[in-house]
């Protein structure tokens, strides 16, 4: 048996950051997500997120590329609100998203940090590095 301990931060955002997510089913959009990263082998600690993003932390296998694995969750999830029943336009995601690994010791914090995303952006307690996603400023190496 292989071992493994790998801790990722993971935020995306809807198409042009529109306000798709709707509470209605927002639900079942983390419980789609669960179920696909659990299928992929991940060990999902926290999913949330607002109108118009996503956070997944998640511990994600070495088997698999971590950019398969959010193409994975994007696919899935995209195709399960678009069909869902009363769904009038295709649901779409922004192509890139943002990753942060972080040590287990930071785990409770993440995994909080999630869970309260609506309290985070209703208020001033975000933080912005946890935020980041597609057309966010680049990270160290981007070109």
């Amino acid at each position: 048996m292989t071992y493994w301990r790998l801790f990722y931060h993971i935020v995306w955002a809807t198409k042009n950051r529109e306000p798709l997510i709707q509470q209605g089913f927002e639900a079942d959009l983390w419980r789609v997500l669960v179920g696909k990263a659990t299928d992929l082998g991940a060990l999902v600690h926290a999913v949330g997120g607002v109108e118009d993003h996503v956070h997944v932390v998640a511990s994600v296998p070495p088997k698999i590329a971590l950019s398969e694995f959010v193409q994975q969750l994007k696919g899935s999830s995209s195709h399960f609100v678009s069909h869902r029943p009363g769904a009038i336009d295709p649901f779409a995601w922004q192509p890139k998203y943002g990753v942060l690994s972080f040590d287990g010791k930071q785990l409770d914090q993440m995994v909080k940090y999630v869970r309260n995303q609506r309290e985070h952006h209703r208020g001033s307690s975000k933080i912005s590095i946890l935020e980041k996603s597609a057309g966010e400023p680049r990270g160290i190496g981007d070109k």
